[in-house]
């Protein structure tokens, strides 16, 4: 749309569209360099969604100090990261929370959490930083369209309330995961319209649908350290994957940190249709000796039927499950009639408990979505657009696929720094 600017609006150095952790970052940052900054949400409050982050704990950041295998967790488009995270990585976003007198502390897998355990921590500190630095704020506010001149450089924005003017624009709309709190693909939308190449945004960080039953039977059982292979139906070596962790059954299938970790390569097998896994449940124990354990329980209750005994060296949670998948007289049989076929086959179900699954559970339960602007079409030490010379990105709104561990909020935190410290 071809415009005048002096019709536009108010007018600021730089605007922010999305109130999120790389947006507040950006309009924090872009403001202590002493620009005339708006920052424009669609929520009634900033950080709606970083509220939620963690189940509410808030993963901060990934404590891994070596850049590079830092960054070896996202994947193909760590090529394009080595200069923002020159500029701002780890170790700058852990001194920038500690300076504003929120501790941090690391867990299991080199996670960092704030030392109170509470997301709203983080979300507060990130609002006094917007605030504190004398961002104009525009909450409750939904911007309508672009307002562009005849070589395609961005003027201004509408907005269901008002215009504004700006010199340069960063849009931190974020990725379509957990739309309950106003994401959506709206950013994407606009990226077309500036000459980008968008991907489309699929759940990437996402739990499994499986179609066995004894997978929903067994709804809230947790299995702390197992190993699950996934597979096509074709058997194909080639396609086949394994990954070792913390799991949980739901009424809808396979979620936890190893689920939810595994679903990305998960998606690519079920693009040919639906998915064999298999669970270990004893991935540090041999064959035989997990055969010689089930024989050893055997032996001291000879006189009780298989069904009553299997809770003995089955996972807690697990014995019907394990039951459900055996002959209906052979969980009747007592112990001692029990023979070796058959021990064999209930070890045989220990090491591999097959699941099907038949797809994710979409955008709505995904923790993050791919999809965005091809990072070859941004300059990545500035975070600006290689199609809009005045457009910058931040954060989810890139084609960036990463596992959970603090890897999502670092990139924002990183991208937003650089986004702002560069318009």
């Amino acid at each position: 749309m071809s415009t005048n600017r002096e019709h536009i609006g108010a007018h600021y150095d730089v605007i922010v569209i999305g109130g999120g952790p790389s947006g507040m970052m950006a309009a924090g940052r872009a403001a202590e360099r002493g620009k005339r900054v708006l920052l424009v949400d669609k929520n009634k409050q900033l950080g709606k969604k970083l509220d939620i982050t963690g189940g509410g704990r808030c993963n901060i950041l990934n404590a891994e100090d070596d850049t590079r295998k830092l960054l070896e967790n996202y994947g193909e488009a760590a090529k394009y990261l080595h200069s923002p995270f020159a500029q701002h990585g780890m170790k700058d976003s852990w001194k920038f929370f500690e300076d504003r007198d929120l501790p941090i502390v690391v867990e299991a897998r080199k996670r960092a959490f704030p030392e109170s355990q509470e997301a709203k921590d983080v979300t507060r500190v990130m609002r006094e930083y917007v605030g504190k630095n004398g961002v104009t704020q525009r909450l409750g506010t939904k911007v309508q369209k672009f307002i562009t001149d005849d070589d395609g450089k961005i003027l201004g924005i509408h907005t269901n309330r008002e215009s504004f003017s700006g010199d340069a624009f960063i849009l931190a709309t974020g990725g379509s995961a957990h739309a309950e709190t106003g994401a959506s693909s709206e950013g994407t939308s606009w990226l077309s319209e500036f000459g980008h190449t968008v991907h489309e945004p699929t759940p990437n960080i996402v739990p499994l649908k499986a179609a066995d039953q004894w997978v929903k039977d067994i709804s809230g059982t947790t299995l702390s350290f197992m190993k699950i292979t996934f597979t096509d139906y074709k058997e194909s070596k080639a396609t086949r994957f394994s990954r070792t962790g913390k799991m949980l059954f739901t009424h809808f299938g396979l979620s936890g940190p190893l689920i939810l970790n595994a679903a990305h390569e998960v998606k690519k097998l079920l693009a040919s249709g639906q998915v064999l896994a298999t669970i270990d449940m004893y991935p540090d124990t041999e064959v035989g000796t997990l055969r010689n354990r089930v024989l050893e329980v055997f032996n001291i209750n000879k006189n009780k039927e298989l069904r009553n005994v299997l809770k003995e060296f089955v996972p807690a949670g697990m014995a019907e499950a394990v039951a459900s998948q055996l002959d209906p007289e052979m969980q009747k049989m007592r112990v001692h009639s029990v023979g070796k076929d058959e021990r064999n086959e209930l070890v045989n179900r220990l090491k591999a408990m097959p699941v099907t699954i038949i797809g994710t559970m979409g955008l709505d339960w995904a923790v993050i979505s791919d999809g965005g602007v091809d990072l070859s079409e941004i300059d990545t030490k500035t975070m600006r657009s290689l199609k809009c010379e005045n457009l910058y990105f931040t954060g989810d709104l890139m084609h960036i696929n990463r596992p959970s561990g603090g890897y999502s909020l670092q990139l924002c935190w990183t991208t937003g720094w650089v986004a702002g410290n560069s318009v």
